[in-house]
């Protein structure tokens, strides 16, 4: 059994992480198996979105400690800077993946773990979910982009709190801060994250990829460079399959392509 699992939805695939001894603690061959397959869920054209979850009752518990090394020598300083750079160009097909991604959170995402959550478009948390930026209590620096990704998602005052505390969020709580959009009260996470994963079937693809690239760089981009990211998108979009047909639909007074669902009181 593979220690990260593709398994389909419909049109939603769905990646478990699959340590459920260690938590799904990010071991090698767990992050060699994100290298592998996150290339082939982008190149798959069937895939609308993307739903992340943990097995036995956790997310991630973020970095096995075990293969740390824990400072006793024996490994060159070099090669654990090559260890992070490899992460990072995995996470990055993450965070650049232009489809919507859900994390359903049940149990710990600590770390890397929480970095992983934060690398989501939307966290769904159980009630029994905890989040923490754990790194601080051995030594080290929030990693996986977690200096990156938790300023943007609760404000840097707050993530200066989390990182330095090192202390346990919960899920209203996270929920209060910003790094869950919802916690889901009834039933298991996974099911109203892949609820959410099918709303985007018909969704339009090339329109909410190319919103979610340039909205990832918005923090670092000025207001005119986003006016040309945004005119250049808006000509492709115009003469996309998707709007033509969506506009012959509006004019016939049909059904539209895509539409969210209405939430229910």
């Amino acid at each position: 059994m593979s220690v990260l699992e593709l398994s389909r939805s419909g049109a939603t695939a769905v990646l478990t992480m699959n340590r459920p001894a260690a938590r799904n603690a990010l071991d090698l061959e767990l992050r060699g198996a994100f290298a592998e397959l996150l290339p082939r869920i982008r190149d798959d054209a069937e895939v609308r979105a993307v739903v992340l979850t943990g097995a036995g009752g956790h997310f991630c518990a973020g970095g096995d400690v075990r293969t740390m090394g824990g400072g006793q020598g024996g490994t060159d300083v070099f090669e654990g800077r090559s260890r992070i750079l490899a992460m990072q160009r995995w996470f990055d097909e993450l965070v650049d993946l232009e489809k919507p991604v859900i994390a359903a959170v049940d149990g710990v995402a600590y770390g890397a773990g929480l970095s992983l959550a934060l690398a989501a478009d939307f966290v769904l948390a159980s009630p029994r979910a905890t989040f923490c930026c754990v790194f601080a209590r051995i030594g080290y620096v929030p990693d996986l982009a977690g200096m990156y990704l938790l300023p943007r998602a609760v404000g840097l005052a707050q993530a200066k709190e989390l990182a330095f505390s090192a202390r346990v969020v919960g899920a209203r709580e996270a929920q209060a801060l910003g790094i869950a959009q919802r916690v889901v009260e009834q039933g298991p996470v996974l099911d109203a994250a892949l609820e959410l994963a099918a709303r985007f079937e018909h969704a339009p693809a090339g329109a909410m990829g190319i919103v979610k690239s340039v909205m990832n760089h918005a923090f670092e981009s000025d207001r005119r460079s986003i006016y040309m990211q945004e005119a250049m998108a808006q000509s492709l979009c115009r003469e996309s399959a998707f709007h033509k047909e969506a506009a012959r639909r509006f004019l016939d007074k049909q059904p539209p392509l895509y539409q969210w669902p209405q939430e229910t009181p």
